[in-house]
């Protein structure tokens, strides 16, 4: 089924998880304390500032239009006053209602200065919490769909969320405003408040309802989304430019695009629209009821029962009540339904790896003396039936180097990352020096193993930093890293470069520099020298090197490595007979065991392969 289907199927169950997500907004307000502990984790300083400024800033509303009554009524008094008149009592009533705007401008400003910086501060703090997090996370789990969606929609809350910030705080200065602006109203006319109440509550139960839908249209379409990110990737990169148009790709991927957010669209346009109208109307009941306030205070000015200074006094507080609360109670379905996507990020910062270490945790031997022995391991990848790899049962001795062979898809990846224990077995185990390796300090471990993969990581760094990343407690040890781009021949090509180890390789940003395949593992392979590691693994990172030149890379390997234990990968057999053993995978279970010339003595499927290989040379 397609992705596209799958977004019309979730979506088609919108309706009925609306009661769930209204249940869920009102609960996500639990996640704002935990929030504003992140946000006071930040900078302290800043946000009691902040609040400050905004308590300020909802305090002046009440005193400008009080000082604004007095003007007119003092404006009244004089104009009915005969021979001289004293105005200097307006005077002073003008030049503190120009102070308290003055005031209020240069808060304004300043709550717009702290929301700015403190909200770059928490997104980058937030962004480094998320990596960090991340980090800490099980291999497995990025290979799980699910969990990139709650990834994706975390990875968005770092820098969307600072907005939530602005509109909590800005909530509490309304709140407070309006307490001050009610004191007037309730002195004056306890109904007026019942009035402002029946002007705001509909225009906020609409938009309840119209936020619970934006909600679960935008949470159902979270694949669909990722996709749409990787078509307009994929569609203008770099790294793809080659085969979209060797293979005349651009129109499928923009065709695919299109249908996408098409759908999308059409679907966030019939749930704008309801919205536009029902909203329309509902605000429509808001404005009549402040209209029948507003003459009904100018009844009580006509009567003489108020003043003109208290009737600008009354309307200008209702009138600002009106729209405060009607932000407040907007602001308020827009809080909830933040919080709720607040959640995404509580979420995933809550995930906890699988793979731990134990409580008393035993350091890796120095050196390692007996080696590792497989024990019936079996691995299943998640949500998955089949068995990657299963009763795999043989020893690695310390200081061997063996080759692991095998068609595509026969388990030689699995293998390695269960050794390097990126992922745990689902049955059996596996010890090192006699002992189960989830006995073993985790960081020591993996400090302990050095892996290359097929599919390493061009990094659009300097070529130093590319080197650095295989030991990076030691990036600043420059006479390492050219050592080790020596040991795997890349030192060569990187002095030809015009920034020598300083160059940026890549071409994602300015100045920079791609290498060929060839060139960029060997890069690659200078971090595995980087690592002063007792067991080194090469998953076929040479293979857009020729023959003769894999051949001369791994018997320089072998040679730089004496003493210490190597698993290699290549499907070039004239490569792996360098190994001193030779296991055969097939289908996750291993066939054959044994040296290269034992294997062929056997006469079974690693021979057959062999001599199938061979004759391609001939």
């Amino acid at each position: 089924m397609s992705k596209i289907n799958k977004g019309e199927r979730a979506v088609s169950k919108q309706a009925g998880d609306e009661k769930k997500t209204f249940r869920e907004q009102l609960g996500a307000l639990k996640n704002l304390p935990k929030f504003f502990r992140l946000i006071w984790s930040t900078s302290k300083g800043m946000t009691v500032s902040n609040m400050l400024l905004r308590l300020v800033k909802a305090s002046l509303p009440l005193a400008l239009l009080y000082i604004g009554k007095l003007i007119i009524d003092e404006v009244i008094r004089l104009i009915d006053v005969t021979g001289d008149r004293n105005m200097t009592y307006l005077w002073a009533l003008v030049a503190l209602e120009l102070g308290l705007a003055v005031l209020s401008d240069l808060t304004s400003r300043g709550i717009t200065f702290l929301d700015s910086l403190l909200g770059d501060l928490f997104t980058n703090k937030t962004s480094i919490t998320l990596i960090e997090h991340a980090a800490t996370l099980d291999l497995a789990q990025f290979e799980d769909a699910t969990f990139y969606d709650k990834l994706e929609r975390a990875r968005r809350q770092t820098v969307t969320r600072v907005v939530l910030m602005s509109q909590v705080l800005a909530q509490v200065q309304d709140s407070v405003t309006i307490g001050f602006l009610a004191v007037g109203l309730i002195a004056f006319n306890p109904w007026l408040i019942l009035i402002l109440l029946i002007a705001v509550i509909p225009s906020f139960l609409g938009e309840t309802h119209f936020n619970e839908r934006s909600y679960s249209l935008s949470r159902s379409w979270t694949p669909e989304r990722r996709e749409l990110d990787y078509l307009r990737y994929i569609g203008a990169s770099d790294e793809t430019a080659k085969e979209i148009k060797t293979f005349n790709l651009s129109g499928f991927l923009a065709n695919r695009f299109k249908l996408l957010s098409d759908r999308y669209y059409n679907l966030n346009k019939s749930l704008t629209i309801r919205r536009a109208i029902w909203g329309s109307g509902l605000s429509a009941i808001g404005t009549f009821a402040y209209y029948g306030a507003y003459i009904f205070i100018l009844f009580q000015t006509v009567a003489g029962v108020i003043t003109v200074g208290t009737l600008t006094f009354l309307a200008g507080s209702f009138n600002n009540m009106r729209g405060l609360l009607q932000g407040i109670m907007t602001r308020f379905s827009q809080i909830a339904e933040g919080a709720l996507y607040l959640q995404d990020l509580f979420d995933f910062l809550e995930l906890q790896p699988q793979i731990t270490p134990p409580a008393n945790p035993l350091p890796v031997p120095r050196p390692i003396q007996k080696g590792f022995t497989f024990e019936n391991v079996g691995f299943k990848y998640l949500n998955s039936e089949k068995w990657a790899v299963r009763h795999l049962s043989f020893h690695l001795r310390a200081g061997e180097k063996l080759a692991l062979v095998g068609e595509n898809g026969a388990g030689k990846t699995t293998l390695v990352k269960l050794l390097a224990r990126l992922y745990e077995p689902t049955e059996g185990k596996i010890l090192l020096d006699g002992m189960d390796l989830r006995e073993y300090d985790l960081q020591d471990l993996r400090h302990q193993v050095g892996i290359i993969f097929q599919d390493y990581v061009r990094f659009q760094m300097t070529a130093s930093d590319n080197i650095a990343v295989g030991q990076i407690s030691n990036i600043a040890d420059h006479e390492r890293i050219q050592t080790s781009a020596r040991k795997s021949l890349a030192d060569p090509l990187i002095q030809r470069l015009p920034d020598g180890y300083n160059q940026v390789l890549g071409k994602r940003f300015n100045q920079g520099i791609d290498l060929s395949g060839g060139e960029w593992q060997k890069v690659a392979l200078a971090r595995a020298y980087m690592r002063e590691a007792q067991l080194l693994i090469l998953d076929e990172p040479t293979s857009a090197l020729d023959a003769r030149a894999e051949h001369e890379v791994f018997l320089r390997f072998s040679e730089l490595i004496k003493g210490k234990t190597a698993v290699l990968i290549s499907h070039r057999f004239s490569t792996v007979r360098m190994a001193d053993r030779i296991l055969f995978l097939e289908q996750g279970q291993l066939k054959e065991l044994g040296s290269h010339e034992e294997l062929l003595a056997q006469n079974g499927k690693y021979a057959e392969l062999f001599m199938l290989q061979a004759r391609g040379y001939l």
